[in-house]
């Protein structure tokens, strides 16, 4: 059995925690896949990648209510694979490369598993170390549905490397991933149909984004709602096409079917269990403010113990644990309190701190105010008649408890907001102690913030 000083689990937000303070540890990185996890390869890089020419797509195909006469000739969807992976997967071998050059480090190629306290199996190779970090990410969620093993079907995983779009494209799911690689799509070419057990898309989110986006998505593409999908077959010889029977009874017929129904954490498939570290109900690696697993000496940062699965969070994770190693005697912490996130569909969705459902279940008093982007000079110019500004304020301390904006350029907006809160700031600080630009489009932010009752005048 070979022994290290430390072993990483996961190529993700985990290898970045190496830096020159362990150029004199001996250390082991444990990768069954790709280099560099699932944000390079496989998530957000790609996705947005992909992203940014279907907004364009649909920017041209409202133009006219600018008074602008445009179309789209045609999409290139190899090119579009091509210019997105020719770019990412040279840096993945890149990455892979640099650690293999590293005298002081070994990469283990295959499944890492648990066999005996604090000892990895990866392929026949038993390893052991003192410290040790789980970050081996999460996977798709695969539902229970008769005759999956039937068909081809897709994920994130592999959506996004199909050889030609498919003409008709099913999305099971109305998640982040469900709305944005249906957007994706629907740019390309392909009708878009997306299955949703609920009534709702991005339930997560305010109920008013939720309520607001789903009326924009019913409007764009045949979205199913109160459904689900019960059953699959192939039609004819092939799997080509796929007959998809839904919950209600209906029947799809598509090209390609695409699972988002959420990811697991893949703590199980480490057999953690084997090395005493625990988990909660849904399989996420439980840890302490300092990162800390039950055992110690096993630390885990990012999706495999973040139920949140941002890779902003797993990064700064990856730093606090990286000092944690370090430094024993002086660790620090994760500061989750004022952690955003943003869905790159269209409309673009960003979010920090509370919903107002969540602040009227805990009972907290609070004031709301809404902004529209068609109450600024710049959305006049963009003609914008969905976009908001939803900021929620404590009532007696004006301090900032959430802030949801649904529209272009949302996930940019909402950094002020997310600084302000990090910073203890009052809705009314933020407002009337800065200038704003104008006619920027931040104005919305601005108007919303001023839109709070009970704040002052000047």
């Amino acid at each position: 059995m070979e022994r290290f000083d430390l072993i990483i689990v996961g190529t993700g937000s985990g290898n970045s925690l190496i830096t020159p303070d362990f150029d004199h540890k001996r250390i082991a990185i444990v990768e069954r896949g790709v280099f560099g996890g699932t944000c390079l390869n496989r998530g957000c890089i790609p996705s947005k990648m992909l992203i940014y020419p279907a907004d364009i797509v649909e920017q041209v195909r409202h133009a006219a209510r600018l008074g602008v006469d445009a179309h789209v000739d045609g999409v290139r969807w190899d090119d579009l694979v091509h210019r997105v992976f020719g770019r990412i997967d040279p840096i993945a071998t890149a990455g892979e490369q640099y650690r293999e050059g590293l005298d002081h480090v070994t990469v283990c190629h295959g499944h890492g598993r648990f066999v005996d306290h604090k000892v990895l199996d990866v392929g026949g190779r038993r390893i052991t170390a003192d410290q040790i970090v789980l970050a081996a990410g999460a996977r798709p969620h695969i539902p229970p549905i008769a005759g999956l093993d039937t068909i081809e079907y897709h994920t994130s995983d592999t959506i996004m490397r199909l050889p030609r779009a498919p003409q008709r494209l099913v999305v099971l799911g109305g998640g982040y991933i469900a709305c944005e690689l249906g957007h994706v799509f629907d740019a390309v070419g392909s009708d878009v149909t997306f299955v949703l057990r609920r009534d709702l898309m991005l339930r997560e989110e305010d109920d008013e984004v939720s309520r607001r986006f789903t009326e924009l998505y019913r409007r764009r593409f045949d979205v199913r709602v109160n459904s689900g999908i019960a059953a699959v077959r192939p039609i004819g010889d092939s799997s080509a096409s796929i007959a998809i029977t839904l919950a209600d009874g209906g029947e799809i017929e598509a090209d390609a079917l695409l699972i988002a129904t959420g990811r697991v954490p893949n703590a199980d498939e480490l057999d953690v269990a084997a090395t005493g570290v625990a988990v909660d109900g849904d399989g996420y690696v439980i840890v302490d403010e300092h990162q800390r697993t039950s055992v110690e000496g096993i630390w885990a940062l990012g999706d495999i113990s973040n139920p949140a699965q941002l890779k902003h969070a797993a990064n700064a994770e990856a730093r606090v644990v990286s000092h944690n190693l370090v430094h024993p005697t002086d660790l620090h912490r994760v500061e989750l309190g004022a952690l955003p996130h943003a869905v790159f569909a269209n409309p673009q969705v960003a979010a920090v701190g509370a919903t107002e459902r969540a602040l009227v279940e805990a009972g907290i008093p609070h004031h709301v105010a809404v902004r529209s982007y068609a109450d600024t000079a710049y959305g006049w110019a963009m003609e914008d008649t969905t976009s908001f500004c939803k900021v929620l304020c404590h009532a007696e301390t004006r301090e900032l408890l959430g802030a949801h904006l649904m529209g272009p350029q949302a996930p940019t907006l909402i950094q002020p907001l997310v600084q302000a809160m990090r910073f203890g700031q009052t809705v009314d600080q933020i407002a009337h102690d800065l200038y704003y630009i104008h006619p920027a489009l931040t104005e919305v932010v601005e108007q919303a913030l001023l839109a709070l009752p009970g704040g002052r005048t000047g």
